[in-house]
C-alpha cells in the first residue's frame, strides 16, 4: 500500500477491446490489458505533474498528482454526496409514492412538487452510487490528455491481488 507522501497507480496499456453479441444474444464487452505498477510522490500542498512511461508500448504519459490533504477532502466529498443522494432518493421515492396514489377529486391536479420528486428520484438512483463510489477509489492521480495515439492507456488506483493481464467483462 502507499504510504503518506506517495500514491500507487497502475498504468493500463489496452490490448483489446471487443463487443460482442447483439440483438438475439446479450452485448458482452471484454477488455484486456497489461499494466505497469507506479509508486508516485506527492507534493507538500497543491498538484504538480509527474511523467509515467508504458511498459509495452515506451509512450510517456502525463498524470497530475494532488496534495494528501486534498485528496482526503476530495474522497470524502464525493462519498458525502453519495450519501446525501441515497438520502434524497429514498425521500423523494416516498413523496413520490404518497403522492401519486392519492384519488384527486376532478380537476384538481397533483402538487408541483411531485414532477420534481420523480426527477429527483432518477437522477439520484444513479448519481449517488456513482459519487459514493468514485469516493472509494479516489487517490488523487488523474491521467491528463493524452495525443491520439496514446488514447488506449488508463491509470488506475492499485488494487491488491489483481494480475498483470487480465481480461474483464
Amino acid at each position: 500500500m502507499s504510504t503518506a507522501g506517495t500514491a500507487e497507480v497502475d498504468v493500463r496499456h489496452v490490448l483489446s477491446d471487443k463487443v460482442t453479441g447483439g440483438i438475439l444474444k446479450p452485448k458482452t464487452r471484454t477488455i484486456t490489458w497489461t499494466s505497469a505498477h507506479y509508486t508516485v510522490k506527492r507534493p507538500p500542498s497543491g498538484k504538480h505533474t509527474v511523467e509515467l512511461t508504458c511498459t509495452e508500448c515506451s509512450a510517456s504519459l502525463l498524470a497530475e498528482v494532488r496534495d494528501q490533504a486534498t485528496t482526503r477532502t476530495l474522497a470524502a466529498v464525493m462519498r458525502v454526496i453519495g450519501i446525501v443522494c441515497a438520502v434524497v432518493f429514498f425521500a423523494a421515492l416516498a413523496y413520490a409514492i404518497h403522492e401519486g396514489g392519492k384519488t384527486l377529486p376532478e380537476g384538481q391536479s397533483l402538487p408541483a412538487l411531485f414532477p420534481i420528486s420523480v426527477v429527483a428520484v432518477f437522477v439520484t438512483f444513479v448519481a449517488g452510487p456513482t459519487f459514493y463510489v468514485n469516493g472509494r477509489n479516489y487517490n488523487g492521480v488523474s491521467m491528463l490528455d493524452a495525443p491520439k495515439p496514446r488514447r488506449r492507456h488508463q491509470i488506475r488506483p492499485v488494487r491488491a491481488g489483481r494480475s498483470r493481464v487480465r481480461t474483464r467483462r
